[in-house]
């Protein structure tokens, strides 16, 4: 017999061999019709497994995030299922589950594929689902493995096949369809009921852009049919936010592909409301004790190859620049930090001067794929909201508060209140990929551990998760419409202190190491941005509005009466602009809206005589009439809200 502890900590006895399917049967039958998987003393196992010893148990369903990673995960063998009977002879790259479903690279030769096709192979997977083909495991020797692709022809099977240690390598079958996969998968393809294909782009080989570019297809699948009507409302909306739509018709932002794919123009509105996010920041921090430095966009090679950017980044970012000395070589800067590093070190320090903070929004650049880019999300030129903090090792948790609060306070101020906080930590059974004394390392994480909990973070802890250099602090908010976008980020390192050869004299006298913490609570403005853009719809805080108000004159004969407002209300303060075109005020008014102006001041006969403005807020919501004065009181209030 074997014991298996359960989540709320009792513990059953079970025959040895027995499955998770097992486990879940002997608890409820309603439980087994929906257990996808299984945790098995933390690594996710097929519910078919045979669990051989004592072991501590979850059973995954889809309302867990492995369960749905996992029931994603087989939706791709599926979908290769299908295109493989629909034509014969295609190749498959790599299908995993991501977070919004699943993909599959494939090679079609030369055959042309679009998403016309996608009705075609969405009636062909849900036939095979309707079939309740057996997912079934099967280890296999490399010797087979690369027998059984070579015999197929599936020349990117072999090249992953290479990569694998003999002993580790396992087959999956469903139906007429056999791939290379370690797993795990659902039981059978019946919990498949729901079918979308939604996307076909490109993706190079192993992101490789010298090797073929495969054809990359997008799906996602649910266990109900109604769960599907749900997604697909929640993707028209999301259309409808999309930060690339929207900064078009925002005239915020745009791309050139004389200037370079991945590079984003700044348009005045979106220069303004870029300025106003800085603006904001530089004052936080300067009242929190920041400095502000500035820094060029190149530096020496040599400083990125004693930082390790060099190693990191080098292959993939853009060349070194040659300049007419021989053998010289600079390099575009991809993190900020050797910069502030080489700032510290330009003079003594001491115990008593630090904490020490450097703040910057500095520009990097990084040479992302092609098939990455995306608006500006993803793009290879981007300011970070940067700031590298030198402190002595018993500050750190002080320094770490105090940062917490710094980002608390801009998500606050940008409405972004739902969030959690991933504590990284090192993994514990492994600790010879990270550098730093046990000592440094316990200090550092116990002081993000108690730091967090002393601000009341909702916290989950990820061991494994923390960088080489020392463990951090991840902030994962969601957006207006649920997703999870990484904003803000606090790190502690080691490392950089280390390279860099800096050091304060303590009260000792002896000289010693700064530990250095990361922070950036936007990331990077860019990223940050196109976040906002959908999280609000385009429909920024009135603080952070490029325009704030727009004056309608129904006629010319009421224009010089609107530019008087305008002047008026620009002299306060608030920003605004006038529409003097030859067009109905209804159409001003629709245009308006289009632009998520938030208020609209309407001047003509009646206005003009009593001295007043009609005013309508975004949405259509008719304000009445008020004085230049209470307008200026109404938006000055809501700015200080």
């Amino acid at each position: 017999m074997i014991a298996i502890t359960l989540p709320d900590g009792s513990v059953r006895q079970y025959e040895k061999g027995t499955t998770a399917m097992q486990v879940a049967l002997s608890i409820s039958e309603g439980l087994a019709r929906n257990v996808l998987a299984a945790e098995v003393n933390g690594e996710v196992w097929d519910a078919s497994r045979a669990i051989q010893e004592d072991a501590t148990v979850k059973l995954l369903t889809w309302n867990d995030q492995q369960g749905k990673s996992t029931f994603w995960h087989s939706s791709a063998h599926l979908l290769a299922e299908a295109l493989e009977a629909l034509y014969p002879g295609v190749k498959f790259g790599i299908g995993p589950a991501i977070e919004t479903g699943f993909y599959y690279d494939v090679d079609f030769g030369d055959r042309e594929f679009s998403s016309e096709e996608f009705k075609l192979i969405e009636e062909k997977m849900l036939e095979l689902a309707k079939q309740k083909e057996v997912f079934e495991r099967k280890s296999v020797s490399k010797a087979d493995a690369l027998a059984y692709f070579t015999e197929k022809g599936d020349e990117y099977k072999l090249d992953l096949i290479k990569d694998l240690e003999d002993g580790k390598i396992t087959f999956y079958t469903q139906g007429h369809f056999t791939d290379l996969c370690r797993g795990p998968h659902i039981p059978n393809t019946g919990f498949i009921k729901a079918i979308k294909l939604t996307n076909v782009a490109g993706a190079y080989w192993r992101g490789d852009e010298s090797r073929k570019q495969l054809t990359r297809i997008y799906g996602v699948t649910f266990p109900k049919a109604s769960e599907l009507s749900d997604y697909l409302k929640f993707i028209e909306e999301a259309k409808k936010r999309d930060h690339r739509k929207l900064g078009k018709e925002l005239e915020l932002f745009a791309f050139s592909e004389k200037v370079g794919a991945g590079l984003p123009l700044w348009l005045p509105k979106g220069a303004a409301l870029r300025q106003k996010l800085q603006d904001f920041l530089q004052r936080a921090q300067i009242k929190a004790g920041y400095e502000p430095v500035v820094t060029p966009h190149i530096g020496h090679k040599q400083l990125y190859i004693t930082s390790g950017h060099y190693e990191k980044y080098g292959a993939d970012a853009f060349q070194p620049i040659h300049t007419p000395v021989e053998g010289e070589e600079f390099f575009l800067k991809p993190m900020n930090c050797p910069h502030h590093c080489e700032i510290y070190k330009t003079k003594p320090r001491s115990y008593k001067d630090l904490p020490v903070r450097f703040a910057e929004f500095g520009t990097v650049y990084r040479y992302e794929q092609s098939g990455e880019l995306h608006g500006l999300t993803r793009v290879r030129g981007f300011t970070q909201d940067d700031a590298h903090l030198f402190c002595r090792p018993d500050q750190v948790k002080d320094e770490f508060k105090k940062v917490i609060d710094l980002v608390l306070y801009v998500f606050g101020a940008l409405g972004f209140n739902d969030f959690t906080a991933q504590v990284s930590l090192r993994d514990p059974e492994n600790r010879t990929k990270y550098i730093g004394s046990d000592d440094n390392w316990a200090l550092a994480e116990a002081a993000i551990i108690e730091a967090a909990a002393e601000k009341e973070l909702p916290t989950v802890v990820e061991y494994g998760e923390a960088a080489f250099y020392g463990p951090k602090l991840d902030f994962m908010v969601k957006d207006a419409l649920g997703r999870k976008w990484q904003l803000g980020t606090i790190q502690v390192d080691y490392n950089l202190p280390e390279r860099f050869e800096l050091e304060y004299t303590g009260s000792d006298n002896q000289k010693h190491r700064p530990v250095m913490i990361h922070r950036a609570p936007f990331g990077s403005l860019e990223r940050f941005v196109a976040v906002l853009i959908e999280h609000c719809a385009g429909q920024f805080p009135l603080w952070l509005a490029p325009e704030q108000f727009i004056v309608l004159p129904v006629s010319e004969k009421y224009e010089d009466s609107a530019k008087n407002l305008l002047e008026s209300l620009n002299n306060s303060d608030i920003r605004g602009l006038i529409d003097l075109r030859d067009e109905k005020v209804g159409r001003k008014i629709r245009d308006a809206e289009v632009k998520k102006i938030p208020y609209m001041l309407i001047v003509g006969e009646k206005e003009t005589e009593s001295g007043t403005v009609s005013v309508r807020k975004h949405g259509s919501v008719d304000l009445g009439s008020m004085s230049p004065q209470a307008f200026k009181e109404l938006l000055i209030k809501e700015i200080t809200v």
